[in-house]
């Protein structure tokens, strides 16, 4: 298979089971993640993040196996030293060279990798990182996201089998974050380089990631796609005050009338803003907050709200406010689409709710959990 910026990717998947102990922590992990798509690696302070990721680099060794693709870098008769894993690791600090020139700094990572410096790839990453109008400049009167920006483009350029990223957007205000994630998830449409990417904010990880690994205390406690693990009533997500669901859907068709798209949910259609006519046919994230979603026993009529859609109970779930229940729904015909409903004790009594129940749930906000494509 042949990604989009001209390498050849794997068809295998990448096996990762490390064990040991770091001073008094014990860290005992095993997952694998496809060789495309970006994985999240989530957990509490502490929870042995940055040290699976170090040990991947194979800058902590520990016990185990790291395979990517065909090739193992780390077993129980091997172990690959970091210069020779093909990885692209980026830090929360750029880390970029002060003396250099920003199209020096990003040739330094192109010349690193097998082949050397590619002058059109080279062009593609500038262009999809919008790195041209900082070429010519010294790393130190850069902003922290276009360091940011830099970093990943070097990384990239490198041509990394795995790209691992460690709280990269950690360091940047609201404002810098909302400015570089749009490259960031471009990346994610354009290159299939698998990535590992941790972070502490689930609104980065909603508009980013794939698939979750969540750790705690130095072990797995899930792994799996996304949106399953937000709605695992197990897991404790579907209790947070902002608790919310990602889907994907495709956009059927565009009302210029309205300014609103139609999407395909699940076999259900339902209305956003934020499409155009140029995305029909194409697949979007659309975020559900629990909150913003509501159930009826019949066909809601005469309202403002939009979209409506057939569902059935599942689980329910007591949340951190004593007043209300989490309800975990999935759209009718389509059991691998779930997402969460936040009501009060009162409704759900009312309404005498129950698991196996089929309803109605009116969602009064759906949003794209992306931003539109970039030169949109």
């Amino acid at each position: 298979m042949t990604t989009h910026d001209g390498s050849q990717a794997d068809t295998a998947r990448i096996d990762i089971a490390l064990a040991g102990r770091l001073g008094a922590f014990a860290l005992d992990v095993a997952f694998d993640l496809p060789a495309s798509g970006v994985t999240a690696l989530f957990g509490p302070s502490g929870s042995g993040k940055t040290s699976v990721l170090r040990a991947i680099a194979g800058l902590t060794r520990l016990k185990g196996r790291v395979v990517v693709g065909s090739e193992t870098w780390q077993n129980a008769r091997t172990f690959r030293p970091p210069h020779r894993r093909e990885i692209g690791y980026v830090f929360q600090e750029a880390s970029l060279f002060a003396h250099l020139t920003v199209a020096k700094n990003l040739v330094y990572g192109a010349r690193r990798s097998v082949g050397g410096l590619d002058e059109g790839r080279f062009a593609e990453i500038v262009g999809l990182l919008g790195l041209s109008p900082l070429l010519d400049r010294s790393p130190t009167t850069l902003s922290g996201g276009e360091r940011q920006r830099v970093a990943l483009g070097r990384a990239i350029l490198s041509r990394p089998r795995l790209l691992l990223m460690d709280e990269p957007l950690a360091a940047l205000d609201r404002m810098a974050k909302d400015e570089i994630l749009p490259y960031f998830e471009a990346l994610h449409d354009r290159l299939r380089i698998p990535i590992l990417y941790i972070s502490h904010d689930m609104s980065e990880v909603e508009r980013l990631a794939d698939r979750i690994v969540v750790l705690d205390n130095g072990r797995v406690r899930a792994s799996g796609p996304l949106n399953m693990a937000l709605t695992d009533a197990g897991l404790g997500f579907v209790r947070d005050p902002h608790a919310a669901s990602v889907l994907p859907a495709r956009v059927v068709a565009f009302d210029a009338a309205d300014a609103l798209a139609e999407l395909d949910l699940g076999g259900q259609r339902v209305f956003v803003d934020g499409c155009g006519p140029d995305d029909i046919g194409g697949l979007r994230r659309l975020r559900i907050e629990a909150s913003d979603v509501s159930l009826s026993r019949e066909v809601p009529t005469l309202s403002t709200i939009l979209n409506t859609l057939a569902v059935r109970i599942v689980a329910v779930e007591p949340t951190a406010a004593a007043a209300s229940l989490a309800f975990v729904l999935v759209l009718d015909g389509a059991p691998e689409m779930s997402f969460v409903a936040k009501v009060t004790r009162r409704s759900a009594v009312r309404l005498g709710l129950a698991v196996g129940d089929q309803l109605f749930a009116q969602i009064k906000s759906v949003s794209l959990a992306t931003a539109p494509p970039l030169g949109k």
